[in-house]
Formats: structure tokens, C-alpha cells, sequence
């Protein structure tokens, strides 16, 4: 990128940086900030390029992919049980592809503002932890907020997100840690202490999903980083004998992550029924409703954002239950499939293949005594692979603040992959 005056390079470079570099603290006041964030940046970076009339910055097979989903997206909207949400989505959905684009080119420009974007996230884990803590021990936060249903919840109140945000966020920020901040540093100590304690705090916020995730992203940076196996593994077994202690002291949140897990699946010894449900009875009603849905709309889906329309349907709905239905049928895979069809599912299946053939490809070079990724982007792949593992509940795929966070990880991979930064590894 080149300027023609300091005025034009605050515009279109650190203006969007410092938005950038926000980003963390946006996302806990809500979907609103981050996501005006997102759009502003892209609308900026458009018309970078247009003045310039330089899109060299698109030509690339991974935003072609992209544009392609993109396209899809908005040609199904359009011609598949239109409504005005569906088309909005995916409309706007372009600013996703825009943004991951004009992040890794401002880092190709000046990847200084990585420390700044980091200890963005180091504050924000920081805020949270310790009001997390205060308000598990106290029964309320710092801003006076009620801990609802014994779920700590933080600054998100009655959202219920503290663990979602944690565990995605997780990997982004213990992988920039590594390049930030050394062994030898003065806050290095701190960092682990921040570390041990978010992974605990997860666990104590009750969201059995983020905790799985966070467990996730651990063994596949134990697996597959080069030189973080050991303090990975002791961050985690000292969170996990912290999560005992706390647990053998005041098992509310146990209770909710193992034995009510175990008890909505239907898998405990004094069950009064035969049937295993997949998580829960609901997430096993919804499953069979999606894929009934499906099976009258193989090729195109019933449309983005449109399961909440035909999952009340008596065609469609599981033993006529309420538990049928829903805004989203609450797994990626499952919604992908029923809202976009076999033709959007092919989108997914395919990213879902490229990274295991790259995470292939990093066991043989590992095989050999060498690395295809460095540590950074294999804890920045585990963030990614959170997104990407099928058999969990999860959020709306189309949600904002959850693409959002899943977007964070992707300027930072194609920054390094381009960058080769061996002097990290």
C-alpha cells in the first residue's frame, strides 16, 4: 500500500489498525461495535482500492473460493423462499472476505500493530478473568450484576458468552504470545497465570461447549507445535488440578458440565428410559427435524436464516414437539446442509478437507523432523479447527459476533504463511 499524504494514510491504514487492535474490547459489549468495526474497515479498504484502482489485492485462489460461496449465498437468498433477513446476510456477508483481506495487507505494510492487537486481548482476558473470579467467589461482579442460574457470565450479563469468547479466543491470543512476548520477559509469569486462570474460568462459566473446545485446541497444539508441547501441557494439567480443587469445594459447575451433560443424554444408571439422545432431547429433535427439512430440499436448502420458518411445519417437526424448533438447528454442519443444500454443505466439506490435507502434510514433515507450520499457526489452525469439528452443539453459522471472532484467526495465518517468520519457530 502506498500513501500520497499522512492525511490518506490515516485514513486508510491507522484508522482501521486501531479499529482493528479494539476489536477484542468490542466484542464483549456485543455484536454491535465489532461488527461496525468489520464493515467499516472493508468499506475503507474498497475505496483504498478503487481510488488507487489496484484489486491485485483479490487475486488470490482463497478469496476466489470465497467469492464463489459468497455468490451462492446471495443467488439463494434471492431465489429460495426470500425473506428480508436471509438476503440481508447474505448480502453483507462480502465484508467477511473484504476484511481478512485488508488485515493481512496492513500486516504485509507494518506488523508492529500486532503487539498492540495483543495486548488488547491480554487486557480484555485480564477484565475477565478477575471479575469472573469475584464474581463466582462473590455471587456477583464488580458492576454489581447477579450471577444468573450459578453461571459466572462476567461483563456479558445475561448473554451467557464469557466461556464462548474465551475458548475462541483462546488460541489466537496464547499463539501471538509466543511472538510477543519471550520467556525472559517481565510479564511472561503473568501471561501463564492468565492463561491457567481463563481455562478454569471457562470450565466455572457452565458452557460445556467452550470448555470442549478449550480442551480441543489444547491437545491439538500439544500434538502438532514444535516447541510448546511442554508449556502447553502444564498450563492445562495445572487448570485441570485447579478445576478439581474448585470442583471437590463447590461442585455447582461440575455438576452442570459432567453430570448434567451425562443426564440430558440420557446415559445415567437410574435413567427411566432406553433412548440416547445426541447432547440433549432438544438437540436430537431439532437434528431430526433439520434433516427432514433436507430431504425435500436436497440441492439448494430452504434458504439462509430459514430453518426458524419451516421447523414448526407438522410436515417436518419431530413427534410434533416444540423441542423441534428453533431459531438455528444448533450444529454448523446440520444448518449448512438444511439452509444452503448439498451445493453449500460442498463448500464446507471442501475447506473441511484442505485443512486436513494440510494438517497431513504437517505430520509427514513432522515425521522427518520438520515443521510445515510454525507454532503460531498451529495454534492459530486450532482456532480454526474449533470451527470446523462436527460433533458438537453449536451457535447460528451466519451469527456476527461468532464469524467475527472465527475471522481474527485467518489475516494472522496468511500473514506468517506469506511472511515465513522462522525466526519463531
Amino acid at each position: 500500500m502506498t500513501f500520497s499524504s499522512s492525511k490518506e494514510k490515516f485514513i486508510f491504514y491507522t484508522f482501521p489498525v486501531i479499529l482493528f487492535s479494539l476489536i477484542p474490547f468490542f466484542l464483549i459489549t456485543g455484536p454491535l461495535l465489532s461488527d461496525l468495526t468489520v464493515s467499516l474497515i472493508s468499506l475503507l479498504f474498497l475505496i483504498y482500492c478503487i481510488k488507487n484502482r489496484n484489486f491485485s489485492y483479490f487475486k488470490n485462489k482463497y478469496f476466489y473460493f470465497f467469492l464463489f460461496f459468497w455468490i451462492y449465498l446471495l443467488f439463494n437468498s434471492l431465489l429460495n423462499n426470500l425473506n428480508f433477513d436471509s438476503l440481508k446476510i447474505s448480502f453483507f456477508y462480502f465484508r467477511y472476505g473484504v476484511f481478512v483481506v485488508a488485515i493481512a495487507i496492513f500486516l504485509d505494510v507494518n506488523d508492529k500493530f500486532i503487539k498492540y492487537f495483543f495486548y488488547c486481548i491480554f487486557i480484555c482476558f485480564i477484565a475477565l478473568v478477575f471479575d469472573g473470579l469475584y464474581e463466582y467467589f462473590l455471587g456477583e461482579n464488580i458492576l454489581g450484576w447477579k450471577s444468573l442460574n450459578s453461571r459466572t457470565s462476567s461483563f456479558f450479563g445475561d448473554e451467557k458468552i464469557l466461556g464462548s469468547y474465551l475458548s475462541r479466543l483462546w488460541p489466537l491470543f496464547f499463539g501471538l504470545s509466543t511472538i510477543v512476548i519471550s520467556k525472559k520477559h517481565k510479564l511472561f509469569f503473568f501471561l501463564i497465570l492468565i492463561f491457567i486462570l481463563s481455562e478454569v474460568l471457562i470450565f466455572l462459566s457452565g458452557d460445556r461447549t467452550a470448555f470442549f473446545y478449550i480442551n480441543l485446541s489444547s491437545i491439538f497444539i500439544i500434538l502438532f507445535s514444535q516447541k510448546l508441547l511442554k508449556l502447553r501441557l502444564k498450563t492445562l494439567l495445572t487448570s485441570i488440578l485447579l478445576i478439581l480443587v474448585i470442583s471437590f469445594i463447590n461442585p455447582t459447575a461440575k455438576e452442570r458440565v459432567f453430570d448434567k451433560t451425562l443426564k440430558q443424554m440420557n446415559l445415567t444408571f437410574n435413567s427411566k428410559e432406553d433412548k440416547v439422545y445426541v447432547f440433549t432431547k432438544t438437540h436430537t429433535y431439532q437434528y431430526i427435524t433439520a434433516y427432514r427439512i433436507f430431504l425435500d430440499n436436497k440441492l439448494f436448502g430452504v434458504g439462509v436464516k430459514n430453518f426458524r420458518n419451516f421447523c414448526d411445519d407438522k410436515k417436518y417437526k419431530y413427534k410434533n414437539s416444540k423441542l423441534s424448533c428453533d431459531i438455528h438447528p444448533h450444529n454448523y454442519y446440520i444448518q449448512i446442509l438444511t439452509e444452503t443444500g448439498i451445493i453449500g454443505f460442498v463448500f464446507l466439506i471442501i475447506i473441511s478437507f484442505y485443512f486436513c490435507r494440510f494438517l497431513f502434510k504437517h505430520i509427514i514433515f513432522k515425521l522427518k523432523k520438520k515443521y510445515y507450520f510454525n507454532d503460531l499457526e498451529i495454534c492459530v489452525l486450532s482456532g480454526i479447527l474449533i470451527y470446523l469439528w462436527p460433533i458438537i452443539p453449536t451457535g447460528n453459522v451466519f451469527n456476527n459476533w461468532l464469524n467475527i471472532i472465527m475471522i481474527l484467526n485467518l489475516p494472522f495465518l496468511i500473514w506468517s504463511r506469506k511472511s515465513k517468520f522462522d525466526r519463531y519457530i
